[in-house]
């Protein structure tokens, strides 16, 4: 497995990247204009985008993230890996790879949302309010969601926007330091 740049010239790789999406993701990009458009937005001088080839040069993964808070933040949106390749490593291998761009450009947090819209946890068809942190200590995964999947990454959960996609269907807010965290502050 190599991974590289997205290159948005090639166009075989940007359908490929875009049909995977669609695939993968049919809740956030329905159709192939909506996944074009986000794999075509997900290139540029201010933004990470990386592909993930098999063997054959084939489009088996891809990860994208655009900075925010003045580049110390950046959103990783999104990470889909074709169903062939999955608990192969594809996925975590993309993460890793990410997280070295991002602290290359100076990021400090790595963040992202992954959302319950099919009963993946504890959370799905709950009214979170009015103490919606209260749900994420007791939070557990009912449907292999992928929430875990970034916990054995290292991410945390750091918070949740209930509703986010419909009453009862949050997004889960995780986040990750790009830095040792045990390392302590110097004081002002």
């Amino acid at each position: 497995m190599d991974i590289i740049d997205l290159d948005p010239a090639d166009q075989r790789v940007t359908q490929e990247t875009a049909t995977l999406l669609a695939a993968s993701l049919p809740a956030g990009w329905p159709d192939m204009d909506s996944a074009r458009a986000e794999v075509t937005e997900s290139v540029g001088p201010e933004r990470i985008s990386r592909i993930a080839l098999g063997e054959r040069g084939a489009v088996i993964g891809w990860v994208a993230a655009r900075p925010e808070y003045a580049g110390r933040v950046w959103e990783l949106h999104p990470l889909v890996v074709h169903p062939a390749h999955r608990r192969q490593g594809v996925g975590r291998a993309l993460v890793e790879d990410l997280e070295a761009h991002v602290r290359a450009r100076g990021g400090l947090t790595l963040w992202l949302g992954t959302d319950d819209e099919d009963g993946g946890t504890t959370l799905f068809g709950e009214t979170l309010y009015p103490h919606p942190l209260d749900h994420l200590l007791g939070i557990r995964n009912l449907r292999n969601h992928p929430y875990e999947f970034y916990e054995k990454l290292g991410f945390v959960i750091a918070g949740v926007v209930p509703d986010a996609n419909g009453r009862g269907r949050p997004d889960i807010l995780m986040a990750k330091p790009m830095y040792d965290p045990e390392k302590r502050l110097g004081r002002r």
